[in-house]
């Protein structure tokens, strides 16, 4: 079972640069993302899974905290220290948080 982590707790390691993966698609990604979210959608994870580092906490997100289980669920099982953002992006921006739209540079 996937780690969740709590929204301030996620605020928190995001205040402090934290690494953000968002696993929605990029239509969704692009409508409004907490900044500085790379994007890898689901779909993508089990063969990307590997671009990320082992060597710090990688915090997943996506609308509601579904797909960031899955997908933490899966990283955790490649060695990658990930945490399921509980409530996603949706509890985020509902509290005020930033949100940013527009497709990203590069994705990760």
């Amino acid at each position: 079972m996937a780690r969740e982590v709590t929204q301030e707790a996620f605020a928190a390691a995001w205040a402090a640069d934290a690494l953000v993966v968002d696993v929605r698609e990029a239509d969704e990604y692009a409508a409004g993302h907490v900044p500085g979210a790379r994007l890898m959608a689901l779909r993508t994870v089990p063969t990307r899974c590997g671009e990320l580092p082992t060597d710090r906490p990688v915090f997943v997100i996506c609308t509601s905290g579904n797909r960031s289980r899955t997908a933490a669920d899966w990283m955790n099982s490649r060695g990658v220290d990930a945490y399921s953002v509980t409530g996603g992006t949706g509890t985020w921006a509902r509290a005020g948080r930033p949100v940013m739209a527009g497709p990203q540079e590069r994705a990760a």
